[in-house]
């Protein structure tokens, strides 16, 4: 018989911090450089002790200059360092986009494969905190779009530890997206040391009337919907896609295969979002299995407002998961 895997508490913030430390531990090669990272342990407080542990010259604080510190670490990885590089807030990738898109994300195929860059860049995405249009956006369907870039979006602690422990030791650049309502809350992950693979996606609740495909933090509320869906007897099978680039098509055409329906969820906006996108990437596969078109969820085509009374509106919830479900399956 099997043993039980043995289970611990901790934060999502404190299982970014303990896969920093076994990487850091296991790697001398691997660094981490980005503001406030070293002293006081990142803005989120996902670093808290590693400068302490290892020093300034693995855990760098760097000026308010995200073009420096990412080309840094660009160079950094083609020297033979694996850095990983924390950007404080998705939004601010727009300051270093050259340093991403056309340097990370091409040198090893400009190169001929002679050389490869093992650079992970973190940040935090994601609404809910009141903090405006320039700190709340979710621009993972920027990254996606460029090829050369592996793009994760963890769900939860146990996620995030095994997903960040894969980016650092992948030979190509990893865009790696932590929701930042999560940072705080506590979850359940393995003791010990564990990794996840990219391109494998999760099926958190299983069902067979509705298939729903989720990201990031969506993926717990998309489950916590399912969860009230089934004390009335609708079941819907709820996927985290984990990474969408690689994406795990097989997983998603399974599900609708077997569900006929199949709901989309993302937090960034329908425009020329990742939901469409997904949807497009499968429906020759599950074309003829539909019972119904595809239905997405995401935020509203505007930037996020800083009054809760305009924010929450355009963000997607249980709630609002449940509802479209539930119409769904009728």
């Amino acid at each position: 018989m099997a043993q039980e895997m043995k289970m611990k508490e901790i934060t999502y913030a404190q299982a970014v911090c303990e896969a920093l430390d076994e990487e850091m531990a296991r790697d001398e090669s691997v660094c981490l450089l980005g503001e406030d990272v070293g002293i006081i342990g990142g803005n989120f407080k996902t670093s808290v002790g590693l400068r302490d542990k290892y020093g300034d010259w693995r855990v760098k604080d760097t000026p308010i200059s995200e073009a420096g510190f990412v080309g840094m670490g660009v160079g950094m990885a083609l020297t033979g360092m694996r850095p990983v590089v924390e950007l404080m807030f998705c939004d601010f990738m727009g300051v270093c986009m050259d340093q991403i898109f056309n340097q990370a994300a091409k040198i090893r195929y400009m190169s001929g494969g002679q050389a490869t860059v093992p650079l992970t860049i973190r940040m935090p995405l994601g609404a809910g905190r009141s903090s405006a249009a320039q700190h709340s956006q979710s621009l993972q369907a920027w990254v996606a779009h460029v090829p050369g870039l592996k793009v994760a979006l963890p769900s939860s602690a146990a996620e995030v530890k095994g997903l960040l422990k894969t980016a650092i030791r992948d030979n190509n650049p990893v865009i790696f997206f932590e929701h930042k309502m999560q940072y705080n809350k506590t979850f359940s992950i393995p003791e010990g040391e564990y990794t996840i693979p990219f391109g494998q996606a999760n099926i958190v609740h299983a069902g067979d009337q509705l298939t729903i495909v989720a990201t990031s933090d969506l993926v717990l509320k998309a489950k916590d919907a399912a969860i009230e869906l089934a004390k009335e007897g609708i079941f819907v099978e709820v996927v985290d896609i984990r990474t969408l680039v690689p994406l795990d098509r097989q997983t998603i055409i399974a599900s609708v295969k077997k569900t006929g329906k199949l709901l989309i969820l993302d937090e960034g906006c329908l425009n020329y979002g990742i939901h469409g996108e997904l949807g497009m990437s499968i429906m020759e596969d599950i074309f003829y299995d539909l019972d119904m078109p595809i239905m997405r969820l995401g935020t509203g085509h505007a930037p996020i407002p800083f009054s809760p009374a305009l924010e929450f509106p355009i963000l997607v919830d249980a709630k609002k998961i449940y509802a479209k479900a539930k119409e769904m399956t009728k």
